[in-house]
This record gives C-alpha cells, structure tokens and sequence, in this order.
C-alpha cells in the first residue's frame, strides 16, 4: 500500500465529502479529487488516473437519473460529444512532462475554481433560452473534452457555467448535458490513458477512494443538504480547489514556493 493508513484515512474523508456535495449539485468531482491527490500521490499518472476513475463512478448514477426523469435528451448531447470524445483521448494520450503537466493542472484548477464561484453569484433569470449554430456545440465540446483529457478531469465544471453564461437551454438540462458530458469524456480519457501506457491504479487504494465515492454519490444524489445551500456547497469546494490550485502550480508547476 502506497499511502500510510493515516493518509489514506484523510484521504477517504475527503473524497467522501466531496463526492457527497458535488453529486449534489451535477458535477463529478474530478477537480476537487485531483486536488486532494496533489497532497498525497506523487506520481501524476496515478492522479490522473485515479481521478477519472472516480469521476466516472460519481456521474455513472447522476446520468441515469437524469435520463430516467426525461431531463436529458441524447440527440440534444452529441454535437457536444462528437468532438469531446476524440480530443478527450487525444488529450490523454500525451505524455506531458511532470513540470508541463502541474502547470496545466493547477491552471485548469484555478479556472475551475473561478468559474464555480462566478456561477454562484449569476442571479437566475427567465430570458428566452437562445439558439446557436451548430459550431458552438460542436467548438465547446472539442476544447473542453481536450482539456479534460489532458489533466483528468471530466469537463463539466467548465462546460455547465458557460453554457449557463450563454443560454443554451434550462439549468436542469445544463446539468444533465454535464453529468453526461463528464461520463463521456471519463470513458474517453481512461482509454486514453490505458493505450498510452500512463494508466496507473494503485489498486488498494484505488478500490477504497472507488467505494467511498460511490457511497458519498449515492448520499448526495439523495438527501436534500438543508443547513448549506447549492450555492454555498459551490463556494467551499471553490475556495478548495482555489488554494490547492495555486499551490499545484506555484510549488509543483514553476517551482517558485
């Protein structure tokens, strides 16, 4: 086993909770799962792979749901997958330097970040839902699927604030094409990973943070959180996901703590 048993406890913790509030609101995880890796692993293929791996069992529930309910329509999804798919494999099919590879994480980190807590703060509002060419579903899908490939993240943490920025269809719709959107591009990124040969599992490990997120995906889809609101859950993982980013790309990325 890799981790101490004390490690690997806080570790469990913290993917349980994180599993718990982010399934609460339609998003995976990925990018608090990566953070939380960076303080524990030091191989970043085992982060990456752990964290994709994570994802895909967290939404795997959510996207049932979702379909289940009539939220989620895939003829509405696949000009955002056609391009995702590939470009997230692509993605993961580089064999990014260690340097290269922090740096990226702890950006898309920070963006991730930033652009969770700007969605708390975008008050709902009851304009029309706008029409757009197919290029936009096609171009969004394309660069957000390469960027998840790349640092193991799912995509949905960036794809739902955008889509929510422009318009594109109702909020729960928004969430369904990301909980579907980070399924997608987890499959897609794991394939990756495997036929690149970058695909590592430390399987004791591994099977323990899969169970946990599981048990914490299943919590959040299910219990309404009464004491702390979507938005506030947003903001804590935000400021999270912000610290640990910077840490990533200032200690891990430019070398400069």
């Amino acid at each position: 086993m890799l981790l101490s048993t004390e490690n690997l406890l806080l570790l469990c913790l913290g993917f349980f909770i994180v599993a718990t509030l982010y399934s609460s609101v339609g998003f995976g995880g990925g990018s608090s799962y990566l953070a939380l890796l960076t303080l524990f692993f030091v191989s970043f293929f085992a982060i990456r792979s752990i964290a994709l791996v994570c994802n895909l069992v967290v939404v795997s529930t959510s996207t049932y749901l979702y379909f289940k309910h009539g939220h989620a329509k895939l003829k509405d999804f696949l000009p955002f997958l056609v391009t995702s798919i590939p470009l997230a494999y692509l993605g993961a099919s580089f064999k990014l330097s260690e340097k290269v590879f922090f740096i990226i994480l702890g950006l898309s980190l920070i963006i991730s970040a930033l652009t969770l807590a700007w969605q708390t703060y975008t008050k709902a509002t009851a304009e029309r839902i706008k029409n757009y060419p197919s290029y936009f579903s096609f171009t969004i899908g394309g660069i957000i699927g390469l960027l998840s490939g790349l640092v193991g993240i799912g995509g949905g943490i960036f794809l739902a604030p955008i889509l929510n920025h422009f318009k594109w269809s109702t909020p729960i719709k928004i969430a369904a094409l990301a909980s579907f959107f980070i399924l997608v591009n987890s499959v897609s990124g794991l394939v990756g990973l495997f036929n690149a040969g970058t695909l590592v599992l430390p399987w004791k490990e591994a099977l323990i943070l899969i169970i946990v997120v599981f048990l914490g995906g299943q919590l959040g889809i299910r219990i309404s959180l009464k004491k702390l609101t979507p938005n506030g859950i947003k903001r804590v993982t935000a400021l999270l996901v912000l610290v640990v980013g910077l840490r990533v790309l200032l200690k891990n990325g430019l070398e400069i703590l």
